[in-house]
């Protein structure tokens, strides 16, 4: 059960529209580095996780994903409003703009739409967080690269900025949550098949 605070995480106040910029923000909503994605990967990895701690932290940062997917929405809305078919044709966002208006609708800068086929469950604790791991360090890469093209943009410069920010310290969590993992296993086999996990398993 969660509880919904009607809220961002961090403030979007953008004064300037700019679709061009939006189509590349995009990304980060539905792309295969996005927030969408990582929520989604978090809170279903939490169910085969052993550990209760983990569990916590996978429920946590995927709870928090969803605030993030609120943000980069809301960046994407306010870049694209109130824009004329002069701007959405000069800017190339017509071809968005055809099948979705201004909606909000997942997908990447590319256009390519979101698919849960760029995530990983598992259902092994050692292979899902190294996953989370590679994945958080994607998502910063994505918001590094969207940092450079947002320096003339100070209002969604701060926004990105504090996204990527909040990507290295999941990451760190998921390093945390990693070292609990490897700690507790019957033998200390860290990058191979460890038989540890399944002998409570009578399908394996």
């Amino acid at each position: 059960m969660w509880t919904y605070n009607k809220m961002l995480e961090f403030p979007v106040k953008i004064k300037t529209t700019n679709p061009k910029l939006a189509m590349a923000i995009m990304s980060q909503l539905g792309g295969p580095n996005g927030e969408k994605g990582a929520s989604t990967r978090y809170l279903s990895q939490r169910y085969s996780m052993k550990d209760k701690k983990v569990i916590g932290v996978l429920t946590d940062i995927g709870t928090e994903e969803l605030n993030h997917e609120e943000m980069v929405a809301a960046i994407i809305t306010q870049l694209t409003k109130n824009l004329s078919i002069g701007e959405i044709e000069k800017s190339g966002f017509y071809q968005y703009y055809v099948d979705h208006t201004i909606g909000i609708w997942p997908q990447a800068a590319s256009g390519t739409p979101f698919s849960t086929a760029t995530l990983q469950s598992t259902g092994d604790p050692l292979a899902d967080l190294h996953e989370d791991l590679a994945a958080e360090q994607k998502a910063r890469l994505t918001y590094d690269n969207i940092l450079r093209l947002c320096k003339d943009e100070p209002d969604v410069y701060e926004a990105i900025k504090f996204l990527r920010a909040r990507e290295m310290v999941h990451y760190q969590r998921f390093g945390e949550s990693l070292r609990l993992v490897q700690e507790n296993l019957d033998a200390k086999n860290f990058y191979a098949f460890n038989p540890s996990f399944d002998t409570k398993a009578t399908c394996l």
